[in-house]
Order: structure tokens, then C-alpha cells, then sequence
């Protein structure tokens, strides 16, 4: 079993989206939805590869993989005996020009969104 690191960018970002969440919905709400994140995170720990590689997906070199969870994207880096959370971004943002400079967003994605 791996051991699994958060970030303290990733850290951070749970915070403020606890604060968020408490302060647009309520402390149930941001519980079941840190919880959610953490449990799916936690299922890195032996099944480290059932994210999604970044590289395959976009055809770059690259060694992160992601996770979709409960409307965020968790970027992770998979190591010798760890799991490393290396960020964490909303579903809304576009993660792949905020790492590697190209836009990962589709037509279909901008034309929804409306961005």
C-alpha cells in the first residue's frame, strides 16, 4: 500500500473550498462533499493507477495522472511507495493550460460553460 501525500497548495485548497462550501450551503454539505474527495482519494493509496494518465490522454510528457472527483480534478504524481496530490483544480477550470500551456477544453466545453 502506498502512502498518500497532500500538497500544501492541495491543503490549502481544501480549506477555502470547506469555507466556501460552509458559507454558500452549510457544515453538512461541505463535510460530505471534503469527505467524498478524501475517501476517493484514499482509493490511490492501493489502486494508485485508477486515475487517468495525463500523458496517454494528451499526448505529452508528462508523469501526473488525475482524478475526478466530486467536481474537481486532483493531479497526482505516482512514486515509489507514494501517492504525491500535487494540486487541485474545479471542473470549471481548465487544468491543462494552467500545468502545460495548451488548452484542454473542447468547443463543446467552452460553448456549455459559456467561456
Amino acid at each position: 500500500m502506498n502512502k498518500l501525500i497532500y500538497s500544501p497548495i492541495v491543503r490549502n485548497k481544501l480549506k477555502a473550498l470547506k469555507s466556501w462550501l460552509t458559507a454558500h450551503f452549510d457544515a453538512d454539505t461541505a463535510a460530505r462533499v471534503l469527505t467524498g474527495i478524501m475517501a476517493d482519494a484514499d482509493r490511490l493509496k492501493e489502486y494508485e493507477k485508477s486515475g487517468t494518465n495525463i500523458a496517454e490522454v494528451y499526448d505529452i510528457d508528462t508523469n501526473y495522472w488525475y482524478l475526478f472527483t466530486h467536481q474537481h480534478y486532483l493531479i497526482y504524481r505516482i512514486e515509489p511507495g507514494k501517492v504525491t496530490i500535487v494540486q487541485m483544480f474545479h471542473e470549471r477550470e481548465d487544468f491543462m493550460m494552467k500545468l502545460f500551456g495548451i488548452s484542454g477544453r473542447t468547443q463543446e466545453s467552452i460553448d456549455y460553460w459559456g467561456e
